[in-house]
């Protein structure tokens, strides 16, 4: 197709006639609707004067199987998408250590986390979370030791843990650091089992869809961070059975051996809904859902009446070009189903009461863990398309 897809409606002269010009966004819907019902790599569309269609918010630019609608609509619309991201849009970069403020201390990072929440963080839009910013460093969490102080609450050598990771050296203010004790558990436990990702698992199981004595529960993207952990925890309150998804045999072995699962189902291996039926006969329970798609579908087929979902994440769909489909929530209607979504940063004041249960499981063995390591911060990248791809077995961390 090498004509305009859209010039203007019937009987306009030019797009400069207000009463004729068709509103963006009904635009984008209808841009939407044909390019995802064209095969993959269909080129040659184009939109006539695009960006003189109107105003109103929507994608800096739509990019959907190889089409373009092209730059037109960037000089007029203010969100920008990610469709796509490769390690050479990332640039390491040397600068200058400023000087401390007072109530500021400088940080050494020893370790930093790798989480599949900052793909969200690339797309520019209203989000629970700031996107990322251009030209700017990335930030996530990070454990260091302190080697320079102007506060008094925190000295020179504690170890911190803070948000400004993604660099080797951090100023940060004392307020938005925590001192941790690194005696009784290796510092980098403080990023997983004891840090947001374990606190995702606790939570989600005790309060956003909590598990009752005798439950069947099901995770998925069980060997990963959150996942590996939950099955566990899942135990120790009670459940009387637990099946774990994910990928490879690698992952699947070592929930059953490792990670307390009673049953592991292989995601890249036949049908996810009937090894789900056949893993748990009675049906489920309770689902901790880090990955969305049709895991999601799957596990609402299974569920049990008034059954209980904790969302967490929806993993699958973080690199999606366009509108996925979603799962039949009339079954949730039926069996009256109870779906919680959460955000662990606003659960950060729940800290004390998890590590006090979850130190002891450190400590006497009980609760098991795993980490994926890479060295140096110039591994940062590969880190995070590692765990976007599946390539760490819990939690994914780059020591520096």
């Amino acid at each position: 197709m090498s004509a305009p897809l859209i010039t203007a409606l019937p009987g306009a002269t030019s797009l400069d006639d207000d009463r004729l010009r068709i509103p963006l966004t009904t635009l984008g819907r209808l841009w939407e609707l044909l390019a995802y019902s064209l095969p993959e790599g269909t080129a040659g569309l184009r939109v006539a004067e695009s960006a003189r269609l109107g105003s109103m918010p929507a994608w800096d630019y739509l990019l959907v199987n190889g089409v373009d609608l092209g730059d037109a609509l960037s000089e007029s619309l203010p969100y920008h998408r990610v469709v796509t991201a490769a390690e050479e849009h990332f640039t390491l970069t040397e600068v200058r250590i400023p000087e401390l403020a007072e109530g500021q201390i400088l940080v050494r990072n020893t370790w930093m986390s790798v989480d599949p929440y900052m793909r969200g963080r690339m797309d520019d839009a209203p989000s629970y979370i700031p996107p990322f910013e251009l030209g700017a460093p990335l930030e996530g969490s990070a454990i260091g030791v302190v080697i320079a102080s102007r506060a008094d609450s925190i000295p020179v050598g504690a170890h911190v843990s803070h948000f400004l990771g993604w660099r080797e050296h951090s100023v940060v203010d004392a307020t938005g650091a925590v001192v941790v004790d690194i005696d009784p558990v290796p510092a980098s436990a403080h990023l997983g089992p004891l840090g947001t990702t374990g606190l995702t698992a606790y939570l989600a199981l005790t309060e956003i869809a909590p598990v009752n004595e005798g439950d069947t529960v099901y995770v998925s993207a069980a060997a990963g961070a959150v996942g590996s952990v939950a099955g566990q925890i899942a135990r120790r309150l009670g459940a009387a059975r637990v099946v774990g998804s994910a990928g490879g045999p690698e992952k699947t072995a070592l929930l059953t051996t490792e990670f307390g699962y009673d049953a592991a189902i292989d995601r890249r291996e036949g049908d996810l809904a009937k090894s789900l039926a056949e893993a748990a006969p009675d049906g489920i329970d309770v689902y901790l859902d880090s990955v969305g798609g049709d895991h999601l579908d799957a596990a609402l087929e299974a569920m049990n009446p008034r059954g209980r979902v904790a969302l967490v994440g929806a993993i699958s769909g973080y690199n999606a070009t366009g509108p996925l489909a979603g799962p039949d929530l009339y079954r949730a209607a039926t069996k009256e189903l109870s779906l919680r979504g959460m955000i662990v940063g606003h659960y950060l004041d729940r800290f004390p009461e998890f590590h006090s249960k979850a130190m002891p499981w450190l400590l006497d063995g009980t609760l098991r863990t795993r980490e994926t390591v890479l060295d140096g911060l110039e591994n940062a990248t590969k880190a995070f398309f590692g765990v976007l791809d599946g390539a760490n077995t819990g939690k994914m961390l780059v020591r520096l």
